[in-house]
């Protein structure tokens, strides 16, 4: 097959190198046969994989990067059933077994048997279950039958790929936010982070009926995008007083649902970092029983944070204040098939033009190292990462 990957090689530093071809086996040695080799026909750098190249986790170097992936079947076990070689896949992030109590409650996210570390597993990432990640040229993927999104038409997909590239992890995940926000038809929205997942949940909350849709960052670049989109941007360098800013655009400084696509990276107005500064702001500007979702990365453990409870994930919250307020928060990795169907369909019939909405930019797989440095500085725009220049063509 010929395999190329990005590999994390340590703080600051990504490589292409060859890599090795997949087999279907898991990531202890066993054979599979529940599992597909897929030709990678697009994988996106994640912001999430930023926190790990720049050292803010306890990913270890030599890890394949990447669990945004949409690929062709080429090779499939003999328990695969419902697919075909030739299909055209879009794979979850979540790696996903089907089979324990939380995948059939739904919940993807968390299934108990595919890390042995911890509930959850995903492709390319730390503490994650060893998967091997998707920003290659071949890919396996286990439990394909109950994970891959087969899209319906090939000749179709193939015309929305820039957009149905989404349907991995970041539409779904800011789908997600939207959702467990409490988003629906009228609703007033503020979104924390103009990347390429808030501009997703943005995206979301627009699609759910939200009457005005606010995203807050310090980028100008990304601020002036999202204006571009048709959404109200709101510059966090103006005032450290956000629901003052939040009054200017709406006559009122509470909102109905709020949405932190930042994290435990997040900055405050200060510029130095501040990991609870947006769930402290969500409190503050979210009503009297509002909810708040929470698609942004958290992590137990960070090595370069600012303090030693931040560095095991305790972060310094008011929470007080969103008992008192009576609030609802919902945290955690997103269940993408809980929402990839449904929003591949809004794809296919027109109504959510995502790849515009985050800008989507599509780069060989050779020139991923630019992608990550680029994407690192701030730039306004989605990184599609083109394995075998199908995209191109």
């Amino acid at each position: 097959m010929s395999n190329r990957g990005v590999v994390y090689i340590g703080p600051g530093k990504v490589e292409v190198q060859n890599i090795g071809d997949p087999k279907l086996q898991s990531p202890d040695g066993r054979k599979i046969e529940h599992g597909v080799i897929l030709k990678v026909v697009s994988t996106n750098i994640c912001g999430s994989d930023q926190h790990m190249v720049r050292g803010r986790t306890t990913a270890e170097p030599g890890l394949v990067l990447g669990h945004e992936i949409t690929g062709e079947v080429i090779e499939k076990g003999a328990d695969v059933e419902m697919l075909e070689i030739g299909d055209i896949v879009s794979v979850p992030f979540n790696v996903a077994c089907g089979r324990c109590r939380c995948c059939r409650e739904g919940d993807t996210g968390v299934c108990l048997t595919v890390n042995p570390s911890r509930a959850g597993g995903a492709y390319g990432y730390v503490d994650m279950g060893g998967w091997i990640g998707g920003q290659a040229r071949y890919v396996m993927v286990p439990y394909a039958d109950f994970n891959l999104l087969k899209f319906p038409d090939r000749d179709r997909a193939m015309n929305k790929i820039r957009d149905l590239t989404m349907l991995s992890d970041i539409l779904p995940t800011g789908f997600h936010g939207a959702v467990k926000a409490g988003v629906g038809v009228g609703s007033v929205v503020y979104v924390a982070g103009a990347g390429p997942v808030g501009l997703a949940a943005a995206a979301s909350a627009r699609i759910l009926g939200a009457a005005v849709v606010m995203i807050g960052d310090f980028n100008k670049e990304r601020l002036e995008h999202a204006r571009r989109v048709g959404f109200e941007p709101v510059d966090l360098s103006a005032s450290d007083r956000l629901g003052d800013m939040i009054a200017q655009i709406t006559g009122t400084p509470e909102v109905d649902a709020a949405i932190d696509a930042v994290g435990f990276e997040a900055r405050g107005h200060s510029g130095g970092e501040q990991p609870a500064i947006v769930l402290n702001q969500m409190m503050e500007i979210t009503r009297a029983a509002g909810q708040i979702g929470i698609p942004g990365l958290y992590v137990t453990e960070d090595p370069g944070a600012v303090d030693a409870a931040a560095k095991q994930g305790s972060l310094s919250m008011r929470f007080g204040l969103g008992w008192a307020k009576a609030q609802s928060f919902h945290t955690g990795q997103t269940p993408v098939l809980k929402y990839n169907r449904q929003l591949m369909q809004a794809i296919l019939h027109d109504r959510l033009p995502i790849a515009d909405i985050v800008n989507a930019t599509i780069i060989p797989l050779d020139q991923a190292v630019a992608g990550y440095e680029s994407f690192d500085a701030g730039v306004a725009r989605k990184y599609v990462l083109d394995p075998h220049g199908i995209l191109a063509a």
